[in-house]
């Protein structure tokens, strides 16, 4: 008869190079990492040990982190009371007084509620972020108000263009480029993206088509990109990724927390001024014999308007009511007139005459712009309905041969531009000084 024979197998045993303990393996969980030709292997359980000590470093780290930044909160909170944020919009902006006490009340309260999140007393109170809507004509000084804004701050600002957006899956940038701008403002630091201001430049022309009233078709760059914009503005995890290609299961991606950013939007909301009267004339309308008949001379004009506006005039103009919901502060700018953008030319910090004296000056020019050249330019503005954007390109236009020429030589001169030059277009005054 043939015998029985049974052959054991020995057991797979391997030394961890960390505690040096044999480990039997039994399944490749035992020892995770092993290399046969080095004999290098660690098993689980110091695995274990390294990931808790990692944590309990990256832990302490974030409290560090938490720490620094509410000293840094005490500090931009103390030094920018809203009368101090305004005074120094002053010095760049002209007009909007009451657009500056709205942005400077806005900010203020922000970085309180950031304060207020990071203190241990909780008492059941929670401060809802106010986001900003900000209605003005082109060239009010609504961006140029919000990057002198983030310059006093010392925070990262960043602008997108909001109908370059479109829903997800439609060609066109996700609504998480904003996020993604905002990113790089920071200098790829997500902590600083995360308590930064994010302004959506253009917001008007996400309005949807049909107004109040729903569309029955898609509406990819209008109201798609209005629905995927609340859970942002209202506060959440937004992934993109870092090169900005579509998302898939292989690409790297970022993960930045939208609670603590503040989100602002501006437009032109070009006709919403006649909104705004139609609500107020139904409000106001007078009916019989006795009724008051008002003619065109006496119809209000947009800057008396343009403060009156409320959501529901919004909502008719096609801004959906949830993200009005989000968008609780209502900021208003008025035109700019010509006392006004004759101020903008001389007055700020950064005014364009400011800056073409200093460019010349830098080659022993003197630079005088006559009075009559000042209001020429002013009215050229007005002529073209950009306001203070076009300011700098009409004087770029005269002053282009001029600033050709004057490299050439680095006599002293002095260069007179007069109305003539901006509305003729001849050759300014060039006369030698003596030294």
């Amino acid at each position: 008869m043939a015998k029985n024979t049974t052959t054991t197998v020995d057991p797979v045993k391997h030394q961890c190079s960390f505690c040096k303990k044999t480990i039997t393996i039994k399944d490749q969980y035992d020892m995770p990492i092993f290399d046969p030709q080095t004999g290098f292997a660690i098993c689980n359980s110091c695995i274990r040990e390294i990931y808790h000590f990692i944590s309990e470093v990256d832990t302490k780290q974030k409290q560090t982190e938490k720490q620094n930044f509410s000293v840094e909160l005490d500090e931009i909170i103390a030094h920018n009371k809203p009368h101090n944020i305004k005074e120094y919009l002053d010095e760049y902006i002209i007009n909007q007084d009451k657009a500056k006490k709205i942005l400077a009340v806005a900010v203020y309260n922000h970085y309180k509620r950031m304060r207020y999140g990071y203190n241990q007393d909780i008492d059941g109170v929670e401060i809802e972020k106010s986001n900003v809507i900000m209605l003005g004509p082109s060239g009010c000084g609504k961006t140029a108000m919000l990057l002198h804004l983030a310059k006093l701050l010392d925070i990262p600002f960043a602008v997108t263009d909001a109908s370059s957006l479109t829903e997800a899956g439609f060609v066109g940038a996700d609504v998480e480029v904003a996020v993604r701008n905002l990113y790089y403002a920071a200098n790829k630091n997500i902590d600083k993206a995360e308590h930064g201001i994010i302004y959506l430049d253009e917001f008007d022309k996400i309005a949807r088509k049909s107004g109040i009233n729903n569309s029955i078709t898609a509406d990819p760059g209008h109201e798609g990109v209005q629905q995927a914009l609340l859970k942002m503005l209202e506060g959440s995890v937004v992934e993109f990724t870092a090169r900005g290609q579509r998302k898939h299961p292989e690409a790297p991606t970022i993960k930045v927390d939208t609670k603590n950013i503040l989100f602002i939007v501006g437009g032109a909301f070009i006709g919403i001024d006649k909104t705004i009267a139609k609500r107020i004339q139904q409000t106001d309308t007078n009916i019989g014999f006795g009724a008051k008949v008002k003619s065109s001379a006496n119809k209000p004009k947009y800057d008396e308007l343009i403060h009156q506006v409320r959501p529901e005039d919004l909502m008719k103009y096609g801004i959906i009511p949830e993200i009005l919901g989000r968008l609780p502060i209502i900021c208003t700018l008025e035109t700019l007139d010509e006392a006004a953008l004759l101020r903008i030319l001389t007055e700020p910090k950064n005014a364009p005459i400011k800056q073409y004296e200093k460019l010349l000056r830098m080659d022993n020019v003197e630079l005088t712009f006559s009075e009559d050249a000042l209001r020429a330019v002013a009215k050229k503005a007005i002529e073209r309905k950009t306001g203070a954007r076009s300011l700098k390109g009409i004087i770029e236009d005269v002053m282009l041969d001029i600033m050709f020429d004057i490299p050439k030589s680095n006599e002293h001169r002095r260069v007179v531009i007069t109305a003539d030059c901006i509305n003729n277009h001849t050759a300014p005054q060039l006369t030698e000084l003596s030294d």
